[in-house]
């Protein structure tokens, strides 16, 4: 039996019951069977809505097998060239650009502190290492307007209210 049919039994046992509904008691049940009834309802959209979610989850996870198929599956170090298409060069693994290997092992080994500011004149975000702020500048690369950083005495960064907004 579903929610839906065991909240319909519960109202006609109720109705069963012969209560006045104008009653306090006959209220409090009409109220009960249309607040058991409601949620009935939406437990059955909501499992409607996961069907259709679950559906369509399949359908992209075929779609990604049937891709991995065609670049030969994802490398790993263990087996990095092996089941690889013949025509694949490996670019939809790395994203489609084919960076160096060095290049996106950097990005992904980096440990350092990294800091954000925002242009003045043009509001881009921009974000910067260590390195660079011990520099005292860095150019936006939107608009080419230079960002100068001034060092404090204990080596950290100071508002300098003529250049920057942090």
């Amino acid at each position: 039996m579903t929610i839906s049919e065991k909240t319909a039994y519960l109202k006609g046992l109720t109705d069963g019951l012969g209560l006045d509904p104008a009653s306090k008691e006959g209220k409090l049940w009409n109220a009960l069977n249309d607040l058991l009834g409601d949620i009935a309802h939406e437990l059955e959209d909501l499992r409607e809505t996961d069907r259709g979610q679950a559906q369509a989850i399949d359908g992209v996870a075929d779609e990604l097998s049937y891709l991995e198929e065609l670049c030969g599956g994802f490398d790993t170090e263990d087996d990095e060239d092996e089941g690889r298409a013949p025509y694949c060069g490996g670019c939809c693994q790395r994203g489609g650009d084919m960076p160096a290997e060095d290049d996106e092992d950097e990005e992904l080994q980096y440990d350092g502190v990294i800091y954000d500011a925002t242009c003045p004149v043009c509001g881009e975000e921009i974000s910067f290492d260590e390195e660079t702020l011990e520099k005292g500048s860095i150019l936006c690369p939107k608009c080419g307007e230079k960002l100068e950083f001034d060092l404090g005495e204990e080596g950290e960064s100071t508002k300098n209210s003529e250049d920057l907004p942090f």
